[in-house]
């Protein structure tokens, strides 16, 4: 079958010091809450006015929320990669092999290559990167020059499906 599935992966970000920052901001706004706005008690030395203060919190659980919904998803077909980091991406982006002049799977510094972690634009002439942890990537270069690189929690099987399909070009 020529659309067949050769490699798939779905990560997503699981950085336990993230989670922690996150759900302690969270924690602290909805004790907040129930202190003054349920227990009608001045949350602070300079308490936020209700409204405010219910605001705030409603986007610090939807921001928690839209965190838990990021994943990096990546197929290798026959006919090239498919790629998307959800919620940005709704639908896969397919990359040709022919519109690609090299593709291989490299170590990386996410911080000071491409300035952390996530959907990064061309960080100092690196080019794009799509990562949600580690520092592995798997590094394409398309025949107009641009890079991309796909974070990968998988770097040998991504490597060994590379050198089978003939695409391992560096």
């Amino acid at each position: 079958m020529d659309n067949e599935i050769l490699f798939t992966e779905r990560q997503r970000f699981k950085q336990w010091w993230l989670w922690f920052i996150l759900l302690g901001i969270n924690g602290l706004f909805l004790f907040g809450v129930i202190k003054q706005v349920v227990g009608g008690e001045p949350y602070g030395d300079k308490p936020m006015s209700n409204t405010g203060l219910i605001i705030t919190t409603a986007l610090t659980v939807f921001l928690t929320f839209l965190f838990v919904s990021f994943r990096l998803e990546t197929i290798i077909r026959k006919d090239g990669i498919y790629v998307r980091f959800f919620p940005f991406h709704l639908k896969f982006r397919h990359y040709a092999w022919k519109t690609l002049t090299k593709s291989y799977v490299r170590q990386y510094a996410p911080i000071a290559e491409y300035g952390g972690w996530g959907l990064r634009y061309d960080f100092m002439g690196k080019g794009k990167a799509l990562n949600v942890s580690g520092n592995k990537g798997l590094q394409l270069k398309f025949t107009d020059n641009k890079k991309l690189l796909i974070g990968t929690n998988k770097p040998d099987e991504l490597t060994e499906i590379l050198k089978k399909l003939g695409q391992l070009n560096q």
